[in-house]
Formats: C-alpha cells, structure tokens, sequence
C-alpha cells in the first residue's frame, strides 16, 4: 500500500484543493491530510481561518479522496507524521517548490501545480471587492 500526505489549512474549501486531493490520491492507495489548527494558523503562520479546525476537519473527512484527517500543530512535525503514518510520498503546491526537499531521505517529495484561477486569497479578495 502506498501512503501519500499533505498538509494545508484547506479553509474555504474550493476546487482547487479538491484538485489538489484528487491528484494526490492518485499517487497510491491511502490518503492523510494534515489539516493546520487554529492555534498553528494563529501563532505560526498568523492568519485566521473562516472555519475552525474541526470544522474544515468534517469537510476534509467528507471527501472520497481523504481517507485519514491529522491536526497539522506546527511546522517541524512533517518528518515525525511521515515516519508515525509510513507515508511514502509527501505531496505539496508548487508554492512551495524545494522548501521540502529535505524530507527525500524518507520519502518522495511532490509538488504539485496549483490549480490556476483559484484560491483562498482570491476568494476573500473577490468577497471584499463584492461588498465595496
């Protein structure tokens, strides 16, 4: 069996990470996602998500593709969830591109393309632009 994670605050949940889910899953046969907490989004990468954690935890947990949901706590846990899980691919955006590649001596790295026209910010950005 293959395991394939990722992690994301996934908030406003919307096409582009259901892309990004469904992508991942192809990758092998189990996937765990590693959702950002409020607490990690608040102090570490100081932003507020509209849902909660356990919130965007059931939306995640809905999704044909997602077959595990694990609180994302802080940064340097993807090396310990990736030994804990035997996850043999990390899958991540291309936003990151390199920033992980300290994790190929436990598994291969992936990242993926976001999809083009689509996200969080960008939603937020058109919602305040809408209510001008």
């Amino acid at each position: 069996m293959i395991r394939v994670i990722t992690y994301g605050t996934f908030d406003l949940l919307h096409y582009g990470h259901i892309q990004l889910l469904k992508r991942a899953k192809a990758l092998g046969d189990y996937l765990i996602v590693a959702c950002s907490t409020d607490d990690f989004n608040a102090l570490e990468k100081g932003k507020h998500a509209y849902h909660d954690f356990e919130e965007r935890k059931v939306m995640l947990e809905s999704i044909r593709y997602v077959d595990l949901v694990i609180p994302e706590n802080h940064w340097e846990q993807k090396r310990d969830d990736i030994i804990k899980y035997q996850a043999d691919i990390m899958v991540i955006g291309d936003d990151w591109k390199g920033k992980f590649d300290y994790l190929n001596d436990i598994c291969k790295v992936v990242y993926l393309p976001r999809t083009e026209g689509i996200s969080t910010t960008k939603i937020k950005n058109d919602l305040e632009k809408s209510h001008i």
